[in-house]
């Protein structure tokens, strides 16, 4: 394809990968798109170990790095309050609430040595003090893009990315957030509609994309949220957009690094058993619906907290969960769950990444072929 999104990052199709798995990212680079490493689980690390293992198997292919740095969270206001500090501002009674949860669910303890995986880190989950560090590690690796997921990206990362060519992005789930993002000097939009899985606004996604065209013209959108075939490309195309950011469609792949029991309810899910919640992030995200999101929604939820608390609050429960959900009937099974959009109800097989890709493009060309014969 040839747009402008296609020259300025030098991919042969404008389909991204947003994922957490390398697997995936270097699949989807190899077949012409630009896989996107979701960062904001890792280490400094062990990202470096992950982009070092990308950059060996796509090459002088270009890929990215997805890192969340939101626009408001507590302790910001502070400067940036530290885990240790944070922790103290948790109140007693939602521990009690997480811990009454996996006594219910029978969930098992970790490890000792599984506990310990904090304990060296002592900044805050999704916040700048944790960003840092991982920008100066995707910086250190001949990234083409970055991203940030939660709001404008940071003066430092932009400033940063151009000096050293490489494009910016963000998240935008209204207009307003697109044209501030612009105006923090982003070099693509990615209009992201209530479909999506992850952080989503109230806005679907066929009433965004031609909203944020608009609004930041002429910086080029990637459409977002509800998009996993050609047919949703070819109709973000035909709304203005000039490429598609994919999270969801990948965690069925034969390469993703999704949780075996969580990718199994997945492939069985409709597309009605997604919800937006706070339960994980303190944010509204899509996800799965679980046992784990109808406990906090109960008449017994002390209610969510705000980010990072929630995550702070329920990380070492998540763990837990994912260590012992073997099966469907177990009371983590119930609990499992993860991150997920509406298309959930079209990931019914197991594919490889590189498939996905061909067959997107295969009918988009389809789609747009089919249109064009009405017109004739």
């Amino acid at each position: 394809m040839n747009n402008r999104v296609c020259e300025m990052l030098g991919i042969e199709f404008p389909i991204f990968a947003f994922t957490h798995c390398r697997d995936v990212v270097a699949a989807v680079t190899r077949a012409g798109g630009l896989g996107v490493l979701g960062a904001a689980g890792h280490t400094p690390e062990e990202l470096d170990i992950d982009l070092r293992w990308i950059a060996e198997e796509v090459g002088d292919r270009p890929y990215g790095v997805d890192i969340i740095v939101p626009a408001k969270y507590v302790g910001k206001e502070d400067g940036g309050l530290k885990r240790s500090e944070l922790k103290d501002m948790i109140p007693q009674a939602h521990r009690d609430f997480v811990d009454d949860i996996m006594r219910r669910y029978d969930v098992p303890p970790l490890l000792e040595e599984d506990r310990r995986r904090d304990s060296g880190d002592d900044s805050a989950p999704m916040t700048y003090d944790q960003a840092v560090p991982l920008m100066d590690v995707a910086f250190s690796h001949p990234i083409k893009l970055i991203v940030n997921a939660l709001g404008a990206p940071p003066p430092d990362m932009v400033s940063r990315a151009h000096e050293q060519g490489v494009k910016v992005a963000a998240l935008a789930g209204k207009a307003a957030h697109a044209v501030r993002h612009v105006a923090a000097g982003v070099d693509l939009v990615i209009a992201q509609g209530h479909e999506a899985g992850g952080h989503t606004g109230e806005i679907g996604t066929m009433v965004l994309i031609p909203e944020v065209v608009d609004a930041v013209a002429p910086i080029p959108v990637l459409a977002a949220g509800g998009i996993g075939s050609g047919r949703q490309m070819a109709a973000a195309l035909a709304l203005g957009a000039e490429g598609v950011w994919c999270g969801s469609v990948w965690l069925t792949t034969a390469e993703a690094e999704t949780h075996p029991l969580v990718k199994e309810k997945f492939l069985a899910a409709t597309s009605s058993d997604t919800l937006r919640s706070r339960s994980r992030t303190g944010k509204p995200a899509r996800q799965l619906r679980s046992a784990w999101t109808d406990e906090w929604e109960s008449a017994a939820s002390p209610g969510t907290l705000p980010m990072p608390l929630q995550p702070m609050l329920i990380a070492e429960a998540s763990r837990r969960i994912d260590r012992a959900a073997h099966d469907m009937s177990s009371g983590a099974g119930q609990l499992a769950n993860y991150f997920v959009g509406q298309i959930v109800g079209s990931m019914n097989e197991v594919k490889p990444a590189t498939r996905v890709v061909l067959e997107m493009v295969e009918e988009m060309s389809d789609a747009i072929q089919r249109v064009e014969s009405m017109m004739a």
